[in-house]
């Protein structure tokens, strides 16, 4: 299978710079897998299309300010660390940019001395390991002196950073947010409940294959970066009681899909777990977990794509994806949604 399977050609213009003023206002391409449907609704539509007894899985892990613009020591060189990792209390795995500029040694200082760090490792395709120093508490160093880890095809500067978090975000440790729930409000949310489906919270921090291009022709020389799950009892025993009663269950964007599918058995069954994931999703996987997905429109030739191709055939999503440019679709993080069942 070629990279350029995943090819669509997307206008710049479409590409959303900010997000709306109200969350569930985003517009809802409906694909119908069985009747070979689309449907255009707005996001609040939703609840329409979800079942007493079916069950929402939502990642509620949460962003951090993860960039941090310093200086190199010595020099006063301007350098930009995108935290991915933590590896330990004071020890990151990072984006260096500039990465001449950060060679093993190299001391950074950020916030004019509230921070320091220094490259003590090169990794893999360049990652950097560097170790803080610092007084006080970190998160909130990093809360004073960082920046939200915006995609770099969004150029506009963020007013308010809650909107790149989503409305049930708690769990900190996140490169980036799991953008399909950008979508709900709290009050959508309740409606939801309120119909009778049940709201299952998985974690999964979203880290560097956000931030990676496929960049091998055949996409199963991809290797996909580990990222960090839990699933507690609650979330388990809620989304198996669904399954054993006829439900459905509906993940809430790319990241809970991949949660999902890596724990489940062959019958769907999950157990609460933590752990680390790798897992790539492509055309011709089984899915075991989930029935359904509401999730963003993605980058052409992005695993994210490859995903969401998986679970319908690669031709109809393409062919979805035609109709949003046509129909002037807002695409990625802040753009619109789609919900496939």
């Amino acid at each position: 299978m070629q990279l350029s399977d995943f090819y669509y050609d997307l206008p710049q213009e479409l590409i959303a710079q900010d997000p709306l003023l109200k969350r569930d206002n985003s517009r809802l391409m409906v694909l119908n897998r069985a009747e070979e449907t689309i449907e255009h609704k707005h996001f609040y539509d939703v609840i329409s299309y979800l079942k007493e007894g079916d069950c929402l899985v939502i990642n509620d892990t949460k962003v951090i300010p993860a960039r941090l613009i310093g200086e190199k020591e010595g020099t006063g060189a301007a350098i930009e660390v995108l935290l991915l990792k933590r590896l330990d209390d004071c020890t990151w795995e990072t984006l260096v940019k500039p990465g001449k500029k950060a060679r093993v040694g190299a001391r950074i200082i950020f916030g004019g001395g509230k921070l320091v760090g220094e490259v003590i490792d090169i990794v893999e395709e360049g990652n950097r390991i560097v170790r803080f120093e610092y007084e006080g508490i970190f998160e909130e160093i990093l809360d004073e002196l960082g920046q939200m880890p915006l995609p770099p095809y969004i150029t506009h500067k963020l007013e308010d950073k809650n909107r790149y978090q989503t409305v049930y975000a708690e769990h900190e440790g996140s490169a980036a947010a799991p953008t399909a729930g950008l979508h709900f409000t709290k009050e959508l949310l309740e409606e939801i409940k309120a119909k009778g489906i049940k709201i299952a919270h998985v974690t999964l921090h979203v880290g560097l294959g956000t931030f990676r291009p496929v960049k091998e022709d055949n996409i199963l020389d991809h290797h996909m970066h580990s990222e960090f799950y839990v699933i507690d009892e609650k979330a388990a025993e809620t989304i198996n009681e669904t399954k054993k009663n006829g439900g459905r269950i509906i993940a809430v964007g790319t990241t809970s899909t991949r949660t999902l599918e890596t724990v489940a058995d062959e019958n769907g069954m999950l157990r609460a777990c933590s752990g680390w994931t790798d897992i790539f999703i492509y055309p011709g996987y089984k899915f075991k977990a989930i029935d359904g997905l509401i999730t963003n429109f993605h980058l052409p030739e992005s695993t994210l794509l490859m995903l969401v191709s998986a679970l319908y055939s690669r031709e109809k999503i393409l062919e979805a994806y035609k109709v949003a440019v046509e129909e002037r679709y807002r695409f990625f993080s802040f753009g619109d949604a789609m919900l496939i069942l």
